[in-house]
């Protein structure tokens, strides 16, 4: 595909029965209860409160378990609570469904293997046979790019050349100025990247090179630091996305996310693929991009 296979694997296949990490935990679930309003549960605001959302107290007695057994949770002295109290909690905190899966995730007795990445030859011919005007990527659970067709290669910022874009989205995202050029709603972008990321690490905590790649964008980005403390936690799904191309300006495409199943000890990969209604503009867009990689 145009030599547009790009695997990286680490080679790790950590055991399982590690504790979870209790960190993890206590930071996700104070990140949580600081988002949620004390007015819309009913209780008391207003700038006297001097903790931004739930306080401890006020979140247990909504969850309907002790003050002592939320506290000891949130500081990592209770690690496994059952499925009762994880319902209650994801209730009080009005969890979303990937939210809800995270915090399973986190408090899980044992932890998924890292797997590798590998791309098959039927994957890279499915991008390679992809209707043409349709740019196509694939990525896995660090946000490696690690296949793509032509057209997704160059409206992604130039993926088939390294010495033009980092083939990591994250890294792109918060270290290459140009990513704000190529991504108009880069806050939302980086927000999924970084929920991304999070889950991964909630799911592979023995990966190394993920949590090398977290250490190096907490080290060299405030942006990152920042959405990262906010504890954000996001699924890839389907939509419109806008981005920008040299050749076509600004596109408002319609995207979907399709999740490539993994064989055992390997990595899923997820296909993003994007396209425009026939005859609109954002398709004589492609066209011109298709044109100008020629």
């Amino acid at each position: 595909m145009d030599g547009a296979e790009h695997t990286q694997s680490t080679g790790h296949t950590q055991s399982t029965g590690r504790a979870p990490r209790a960190n993890d935990i206590g930071d996700f679930l104070r990140a949580r209860r600081g988002r949620v309003a004390p007015e819309s549960v009913g209780l008391p605001g207003g700038p006297r409160r001097r903790v931004r959302g739930l306080r401890r107290e006020e979140l247990a007695q909504l969850a309907g378990i002790s003050v002592d057994y939320y506290v000891r949770l949130e500081q990592g002295r209770a690690t496994q609570p059952s499925p009762e109290v994880l319902d209650a909690l994801a209730r009080a905190l009005g969890l979303d469904t990937a939210e809800r899966r995270h915090l399973a995730t986190l408090t899980a007795a044992e932890h998924t293997p890292v797997p590798t990445a590998r791309v098959s030859p039927l994957l890279r011919r499915i991008l390679d046979g992809v209707a043409e005007g349709l740019p196509a990527f694939a990525t896995d659970h660090r946000l490696d790019v690690v296949a793509w067709n032509s057209l997704g290669a160059e409206l992604l910022g130039g993926l088939a050349d390294p010495a033009r874009r980092d083939r990591n989205n994250a890294r792109f995202l918060f270290l290459d100025p140009a990513a704000k050029d190529v991504h108009p709603d880069w806050r939302d972008r980086a927000a999924e990247s970084v929920g991304q990321l999070r889950v991964a690490a909630g799911r592979y905590p023995g990966d190394t090179p993920l949590l090398d790649l977290i250490a190096e964008l907490t080290a060299l980005s405030a942006e990152f630091r920042e959405i990262w403390d906010s504890g954000e936690v996001v699924m890839c799904a389907a939509g419109r996305k806008r981005l920008w191309h040299a050749a076509a300006g600004t596109l408002t495409l319609d995207f979907e996310t399709l999740h490539v199943p993994a064989a055992p000890g390997e990595t899923g990969l997820v296909v993003h693929v994007f396209g425009a209604g026939e005859g609109t503009e954002a398709a004589r867009g492609l066209a011109r991009i298709a044109a100008s990689a020629l």
